[in-house]
């Protein structure tokens, strides 16, 4: 009998870290891919991507790119899809790792068989069911849109910006865009140039990080030892007033957080448009009434697009809930990784933190990867790793607050993740 494989679902960012690193520790792996090609949301034609033609990284080269494949000099500071799906490409390219998925095929189901994990699919040569030692999923974040319930009926047309891919859609049309996250602002941008107008519905203040200070990307700055919390929040905070200055002034809620307890909107675009009537602010949405909208404060107006920029929530609909724990609002598992003990089931790029990059997905596989060669290599030291996934949860908050809502259930401080992640790394013992 063949030695059973790792299956890795997804090639986006999170599976091509976790096929590499399965690579490197000598590991046997099965790659699935909906799509066609490596890239997940990053390829704009993938039958999951919700990226649009104008979407580019909010984060910049440097502090994203993957370590051992820096993006080429020549690569804008911050890159578009176009870009990035190149980059993924030449990644998978490199180390030759499109030979190991079966593209075109979706995983329907993930259930235990004995002491692995059968994997059912369907792709071009119908419906196969096949046994690995251990699956890793990583099949993203951002693919399954959160569309929240309004009281009453628009007759016009409802989107998610999961739906968008061009600003021509919005061509002489009035445009409310609901919620204020960085595709929502991005979206505002682009349909200032197209739109009769463009109204923006937000229920809470927001801080906004400009791409750029002191001439340089703004998450290039400060790239040393990290400040403490409330030390940074107070700097940084001074620093973005003096370059974006007061958000209220446009109509913006004052914020219930501190810089950094939630995630930044990197776009001061849209403060530039806001500035010079572009734009206008309005309050949450109480409700839909034919041809316009409700607001809280009373108010009613007119439009032809809704555009409901409500973000993403978790989607492993392949495999039992149960079997990932969850609590509440995400999958809990040690360093939002592990299932548990022996599972041999994990997942990775469930994390979201400002500025962690591809690079903390990367070390996310790296340390799963290990922890599989020790299993057999350096048992005790796997036994260790394993104690600490049943017990205390580690503080991965590096101090700050975060806000206790959906999207900030799996959020993490970079700096505090991925030293807790390379700390348990090193403890295995193990090298490629």
């Amino acid at each position: 009998m063949s030695e059973l494989t790792y299956a890795v679902i997804g090639a986006g960012p999170s599976g091509l870290a976790a096929a590499r690193n399965l690579q490197r520790f000598g590991l046997p792996w099965t790659g699935y891919e909906l799509a066609g090609d490596v890239g997940g949301l990053w390829n704009i034609d993938g039958p999951r991507s919700t990226v649009y033609e104008s979407a580019h990284l909010i984060s910049s080269r440097t502090t994203t790119q993957f370590t051992e494949f820096p993006m080429d000099e020549s690569v804008a500071d911050y890159p578009s899809h176009r870009e990035l799906l190149a980059y993924f490409r030449g990644f998978a390219d490199t180390f030759d790792l499109r030979q190991g998925f079966a593209f075109d095929t979706e995983v329907v189901s993930v259930e235990p068989e004995g002491e692995g994990w059968a994997v059912t699919s369907d792709g071009p040569g119908g419906r196969h069911t096949r046994l690995h030692a251990g699956v890793l999923i990583a099949n993203g974040t951002l693919s399954e849109p959160h569309v929240p319930t309004f009281e009453g009926h628009f007759d016009g047309e409802l989107m998610h910006t999961s739906a968008y891919k061009r600003p021509e859609v919005f061509a002489g049309k009035r445009v409310l865009v609901v919620g204020a996250g960085n595709s929502g602002c991005d979206i505002v941008v682009d349909a200032v140039h197209h739109a009769a107008s463009v109204d923006i519905s937000v229920r809470r203040g927001y801080h906004f990080v400009p791409k750029y200070l002191f001439g340089k990307p703004a998450d290039t700055l400060n790239q040393g030892r990290p400040l403490p919390a409330r030390l940074k929040q107070a700097v940084d905070t001074r620093v973005l007033r003096l370059f974006t200055g007061d958000p209220t002034r446009f109509g913006f809620p004052e914020p219930d957080h501190r810089l950094y307890e939630s995630h930044p909107i990197v776009n001061s675009l849209i403060l530039h448009h806001l500035g010079h009537g572009d734009v206008t602010v309005r309050p949450d949405v109480q409700r839909f009434d034919g041809d316009g909208v409700v607001f809280t404060d009373g108010s009613r107006l007119g439009y032809d697009v809704v555009v409901l920029a409500t973000g993403y929530r978790l989607h492993y609909p392949f495999v039992d809930p149960a079997h990932l724990h969850w609590s509440g609002m995400a999958p809990d598992l040690y360093l939002n990784i592990f299932a548990g003990p022996g599972t041999g089931l994990f997942v990775l790029g469930m994390i979201e933190a400002s500025g962690i990059g591809w690079q903390g997905r990367y070390e996310q596989a790296e340390l799963v990867a290990a922890y599989l060669r020790a299993l057999s290599e350096a048992p005790e030291r796997a036994a260790a790793l394993e104690e600490h996934m049943t017990g205390p949860r580690p503080d991965l908050s590096g101090g700050y607050h975060y806000l206790g809502l959906e999207r900030m259930a799996y959020y993490v401080n970079k700096d505090a993740y991925r030293r807790t992640v390379r700390r348990e790394t090193e403890a295995l013992g193990v090298r490629p």
